[in-house]
């Protein structure tokens, strides 16, 4: 008998092959529904985005960088209460002593009132860095003491300190400070700085109409006396130069500031509570020693005629030293004494 051969059984290694192409074939069919999904929402999405950009922005604040996948850069760390206030001295100190000079025309008064301002700004620092113009906190606070009335009773500020070497200079100078003090300010503020003038008469206190007499008063009169100096445009080229020429010594670090600031605080709080504690004293001493019910005042003394003088009893008669003695040696004791005779 002739046995037929029978077929070898399929090799192992040809499933494993027919089976992963049947998983890869399933495998690409997944991907490509998944690919399709993506692309629909992407499509989704981008029409959103162009029909509402604002709901965009608001939903992704990182923008377009954090979105193709750019990382941004940390924030900068805050600045310090004294790093900003530091920033800020070096920033506007140098400016105010020579703006502070054209209204007083006086160097050193001009560099006391910058270094009162500061110090005035750090006590007040948590107002002051919120302020929506620091700068023009600082200004208004050298302009007021820069341009204080007391400022005459002071000795050392009596007498007149050396004007400017230009001829040019002092004329212009004098012109200044010949004007009254608002004036003054006023034509700093809008001319020489170029602040508009809403501003310049918030600054000032004043009411824009009443701002805007004073510059053309103060105008008027700078140009009567100096001609060439009636166009604004030169009239502020004049005052700056006139700031910058002069040698004027800096204010102190703003580290001296600071720490004068904080021991004035100090001295005026002591100040403070010294009085305090002197008002409570006197008044707890008035309570202790203020009489609690009313005494009438006494009447005056007067003279009363009539009344005999006050004299002693003479020597007494012998009948009289005889009725003593009787009346010493009777009724010492014994019953006679508690009942006396009757006659």
């Amino acid at each position: 008998m002739t046995q037929t051969p029978s077929c070898p059984p399929p090799l192992p290694e040809a499933e494993a092959e027919d089976g992963t192409e049947v998983n890869t074939e399933a495998e690409n069919q997944s991907e490509d529904q998944t690919e399709n999904k993506v692309e629909n929402k992407a499509a989704n999405k981008a029409g959103s985005k162009a029909e509402n950009p604002a709901e965009n922005q608001a939903e992704s604040p990182d923008g377009p960088e954090a979105e193709d996948g750019f990382e941004l850069a940390p924030p900068a760390p805050a600045l310090t209460p004294g790093q900003a206030f530091d920033a800020l001295y070096a920033f506007a100190a140098p400016a105010l002593v020579r703006q502070a000079y054209l209204l007083t025309g006086r160097r050193e008064l001009a560099r006391e009132s910058v270094e009162r301002a500061f110090q005035l700004a750090w006590q007040r620092w948590p107002e002051v860095a919120v302020d929506r113009d620091p700068a023009g906190w600082v200004r208004a606070a050298a302009y007021e003491y820069a341009v204080s009335p007391w400022h005459r009773l002071r000795l050392r500020h009596r007498a007149p300190e050396p004007p400017p070497a230009a001829l040019d200079d002092r004329r212009l100078l004098s012109v200044l400070l010949s004007l009254p003090p608002p004036y003054r300010r006023t034509v700093l503020l809008h001319d020489g700085l170029g602040i508009g003038l809403p501003e310049t008469a918030a600054e000032t206190e004043a009411s824009t109409p009443a701002a805007a007499g004073r510059l053309l008063h103060a105008r008027e009169v700078v140009a009567a006396r100096v001609p060439e100096l009636a166009d604004p445009g030169e009239l502020r080229l004049r005052l700056t130069e006139l700031g910058s020429k002069e040698s004027l010594r800096t204010a102190a670090k703003p580290v001296v500031v600071r720490s004068g600031s904080e021991r004035r605080a100090r001295r005026w709080t002591r100040a403070a509570i010294a009085f305090t504690v002197l008002l409570i004293g006197s008044t707890a001493f008035t309570l202790r020693t203020a009489p609690d019910h009313y005494e009438a005042p006494q009447a005056p003394a007067a003279t009363i005629s009539g009344v005999p003088p006050r004299s002693g009893s003479g020597p007494l008669s012998e009948e009289e030293q005889e009725l003593r003695t009787k009346l010493r040696t009777m009724f010492q004791s014994g019953p006679e004494r508690l009942h006396p005779e009757l006659r």
